[in-house]
């Protein structure tokens, strides 16, 4: 018999003091192998996959989904063979090599700074199976019948918000992804043999009312929005500019070899005249220390890209996105919109940020006056691309034009500092091919 370990939450971000078990994904009595996640735990900045510290048997929940759990209060309980198994501590290495890591990572090799990749479906041993249930079938006609997993039906957030469009109990779809998770795939799957067979999707009874808990992203959202909005003075600018010829310049960068597989899209060149703006102008990168009395510019720009998720508004960043070229950069914003529709954004993404962007345009939505994130000083929000009349070169035309708002704290940016800044990113936008030459 192995000795019977108990794993608390560790702080799965920067200072979080608990967390929602979202999904347990290995059953009491089913085996682990050393970083296999075993659990989802939403906290207020992400939905975090906690992977498992050893290798052996995980043999107890502390806890059960939905539940909050405290930091540093039990979670788990593994039993690992061996008298001497490893007790995952802050201070020293474990035995074996490896040296336990309290973020919510799981162990890593001593020396290495690479994160090992999850194991494969061939290295995890298998949850015990769960005898599948019948599922109550609608009238009129027979809907596919569906095991029904004990607990809460597994889905991504995306899935869970599809079938809410569409009117489908999750609970009586097959699941055939990783650990029994509902996937896309199965959902789409499940709605086409419905219509195959002309019967309506069944649903749960509508509730009068829906009362959703305020917790998670939402929660730390609208505590952070509520203190930005109390403690810095704001002022928005505005600017409409055509930017005909950087629509144009898209479609060129979309045809080049080099960017195959990449998304271009305005939003990379977006990005690009902020960055090359606040080059121009480094005070717009800076942060007021009330406790110091200092401005602090900054160095690098850690631009925040603000997402809607189904979780709520995230805004990760791109670590000293000053450095990276035009590929990069779009390489970047790739890799992060990917993470933040998966609602996988990890907390050090969301940390740290210095000035964002939010693309409200993709809603055909023209203009606002966005809310600076706590510690930022400037967000851009950028509007719809919208075919308009327009002078130029001396005659009316239809050119296709946008319109760029800037809010910023003025504490530190004045009037003239926020106009010039602006200005300059819609220098870009209407002339990108010429400013980037001449400013790179």
């Amino acid at each position: 018999m192995g000795q019977k370990i108990t794993f608390n939450l560790p702080d799965l971000g920067e200072g979080l003091t608990e967390g929602e078990v979202a999904a347990w994904l290995v059953e009491p009595g089913g085996s682990v192998v050393l970083n296999q996640p075993f659990v989802e735990v939403e906290t207020a900045k992400a939905l975090v996959e906690v992977p498992s510290p050893y290798d052996g048997v995980l043999a107890e929940h502390h806890a059960k989904a939905g539940e909050t759990v405290d930091v540093g209060s039990p979670l788990a309980s593994f039993e690992v063979e061996g008298a001497d198994a490893p007790v995952p501590t802050k201070e020293a290495p474990s035995k074996g090599g490896r040296t336990p890591n309290l973020v919510g990572y799981g162990a890593k090799e001593a020396g290495s700074k690479r994160r090992k990749r999850r194991p494969g479906p061939e290295a995890a041993a298998p949850a015990p199976a769960v005898a599948p249930a019948p599922v109550p079938t609608p009238t009129p006609p027979a809907a596919p019948s569906a095991p029904v997993h004990a607990g809460p039906t597994l889905a991504k957030p995306p899935v869970r918000k599809l079938a809410k469009d569409r009117g489908i109990d999750l609970a009586a779809v097959t699941a055939t992804g990783p650990h029994g998770t509902v996937s896309r795939a199965d959902l789409e799957a499940f709605a086409a043999a419905l219509a195959d067979r002309g019967a309506p999707a069944p649903v749960r009874a509508a509730a009068e009312d829906q009362r959703i808990p305020i917790k998670g992203v939402r929660k730390l959202t609208a505590q952070n929005m509520v203190a930005s909005a109390f403690t810095a003075p704001h002022v928005t600018v505005f600017l409409t500019c055509d930017v005909t010829a950087m629509m144009d310049t898209v479609k060129a960068f979309k045809a080049r070899r080099e960017f195959a597989g990449v998304k271009v899209s305005p939003l990379l060149f977006v990005a690009k005249a902020v960055l090359l703006a606040a080059r121009r102008h480094p005070m717009i990168n800076a942060r007021w220390d009330e406790a110091a009395q200092e401005i602090v510019v900054k160095r690098d720009v850690n631009l925040g890209i603000a997402a809607a998720t189904p979780r709520g508004l995230v805004v990760p960043n791109i670590k000293a996105a000053q450095d990276l070229s035009l590929l990069e950069l779009a390489e970047a914003l790739g890799a992060l919109a990917g993470t933040a529709r998966e609602g996988r954004t990890p907390p050090a993404d969301m940390a740290g940020g210095t000035i964002s962007i939010t693309n409200v345009g993709v809603f055909g939505v023209d203009t606002g006056t966005p809310i600076l994130p706590p510690g930022e000083s400037a967000i851009l929000v950028f509007g719809a691309v919208r075919p308009q009349p327009w002078v130029h070169e001396g005659e009316l035309a239809v050119r296709q034009v946008t319109t760029l708002g800037l809010s910023f704290d003025h504490r530190l940016i004045d009037g003239e500092l926020g106009s010039q800044f602006l200005a300059d990113v819609g220098a870009f936008l209407q002339h990108p091919g010429e400013t980037l030459l001449a400013w790179t």
